[in-house]
């Protein structure tokens, strides 16, 4: 029996077709472990040689912090984690960037915790002589701009700017500042990073693959089991969403079933690893590898 597809919806065609495609890789490693191969490296040197702390703190706000929260329900229902866009960073999610900016020698880069400091920022737009000042002083002032105007402490998304070169942090998950950070280390190989920048508005996958891999390969490196599970839990529906967003910018109409398609097949995918994780190693093991509060069944998912 044949099936005419010229009757059928357009938009269950294209979901289908992701979905046949989230089955068959579901367990595949799409992100596979890639390093960011760094031959040389661009530092503004008013950046490396700043007197001021790598990484600062915002002072806790309750009421703003609050608000945040709950703005940020949206992404932690997305994401299936409370502690997306939480604005209160751990001791363990500030450690792990740490170590991370050390060893890929990021001294330049400013990691702020759940901190709102527009002034600062464009202090540092203004040295990051790296990038050209054109592109400082359109995409960059209005990057900057756009932090002061909706600050992340009560809209979230954490997110690193290149042209303060700034880690902005609302969600305590070590994975998700882990890929931020990897940005950063993309970035710092770039001779001409205000055009990398401004390719993103056109090409995000591209960023995004290279600074999820090479999370993956840091984890792997370090033999973090457990940061393994929570990358794969994390970071591949957040990829899913771009995968979805992509290809919803060539069928504009199918955009938001499209975009749900990938982030429900990058959470299928994910488990799907973390399956094989735990075949390879017994869930005791990996339970007791985890700090106590980053075990699944108490604070990550809901």
């Amino acid at each position: 029996m044949s099936i005419d597809v010229r009757k059928r919806n357009p938009t269950s065609l294209l979901a289908g077709l992701l979905a046949v495609a989230a089955i068959h890789c579901s367990g595949c490693r799409v992100l596979a472990p890639v390093p960011i191969h760094v031959e040389s490296q661009q530092m503004a040197p008013e950046l490396v040689d700043s007197k001021s702390p790598q990484v600062e703190l915002g002072r806790p706000q309750p009421i703003i912090d609050g608000i945040g929260w709950v703005v940020g329900i949206p992404n932690k229902i997305i994401l299936w984690d409370r502690r997306i866009d939480r604005h209160k960073i751990s001791e363990q999610t500030i450690d792990s960037t740490v170590d991370y900016l050390q060893a890929n020698n990021l001294p330049h880069v400013k990691v702020r915790a759940n901190q709102y400091n527009p002034l600062d920022d464009w202090h540092r737009l203004t040295q990051n002589k790296v990038v050209a000042w054109p592109w400082r002083y359109s995409l960059g002032a209005l990057s900057v701009a756009g932090e002061a105007i909706f600050p992340g402490r009560i809209v979230g998304g954490d997110h690193f700017n290149p042209f303060t070169q700034t880690i902005h942090l609302y969600s305590d998950v070590p994975a998700v500042a882990l890929h931020e950070a990897a940005h950063a280390k993309d970035f710092t190989r770039r001779t001409y990073q205000g055009t990398y920048a401004a390719s993103y508005l056109f090409v995000p996958l591209w960023h995004e693959t290279h600074a999820s891999q090479d999370v993956f390969a840091y984890l792997e490196e370090r033999e973090d089991r457990a940061g393994l599970v929570e990358a794969n839990r994390i970071l591949y529906p957040a990829y899913g969403t771009y995968v979805g967003s992509t290809v919803g910018n060539f069928f504009p109409a199918y955009s938001a079933p499209l975009y749900y398609t990938g982030l429900i097949a990058g959470h299928i995918n994910g488990r799907m690893l973390n399956r094989e994780l735990e075949q390879q190693m017994p869930s005791e093991v990996l339970a007791s590898s985890e700090p106590v509060a980053l075990r699944p069944s108490e604070t990550e998912s809901f």
